[in-house]
């Protein structure tokens, strides 16, 4: 504070430099908008593939419930039994003495929310075990692409 004749003190005037202008404040939001395309661009496709993981993941759960199927009953669950026959316990077996379930607690869904497709015998094997992918076709590239436990 500096001295005055009138009241013993005059305020600081502050300078024209303290805060920011509206020239700064927009270089600092197209830069804030590149890094977040640059994080995106990068980011969201592995969105697709962690869907394709999940999704070999989970056919091959069922798999391993399969061949628990098959070695109890000497042959997997047909296609018209589909893949509901792993959720109920078998007959006379020691899971409905206990209450257990049956060789999986309950069939997962695939990542795009549909039912996994079955097929016993398969064309490609003993058992089919298939998803669309994204798209919900058969075929398709990328996120589109089929999971299949053949592939």
């Amino acid at each position: 504070m500096r001295r005055s004749s009138e009241n013993g003190f005059t305020p600081v005037r502050r300078s024209a430099e303290h805060g920011f202008t509206l020239v700064e404040l927009m270089v600092v939001i197209v830069i804030l908008g590149l890094l977040a395309t640059i994080v995106a661009i990068n980011v969201i496709p592995q969105g697709d593939k962690a869907k394709s993981v999940r999704a070999k993941s989970d056919i091959a759960t069922i798999e391993g419930a399969l061949d628990m199927y098959k070695l109890q009953n000497d042959s997997y669950p047909s296609t018209s039994q589909g893949l509901e026959a792993l959720v109920t316990a078998p007959a006379g077996s020691d899971a409905t003495k206990y209450q257990r379930g049956g060789y999986i607690k309950k069939l997962p869904i695939d990542p795009w929310n549909r039912p996994y497709l079955y097929a016993a015998p398969g064309t490609h094997g003993d058992v089919d075990i298939w998803t669309y992918g994204a798209d919900g076709k058969e075929g398709g590239e990328g996120g589109d692409a089929d999971v299949t436990n053949w592939q």
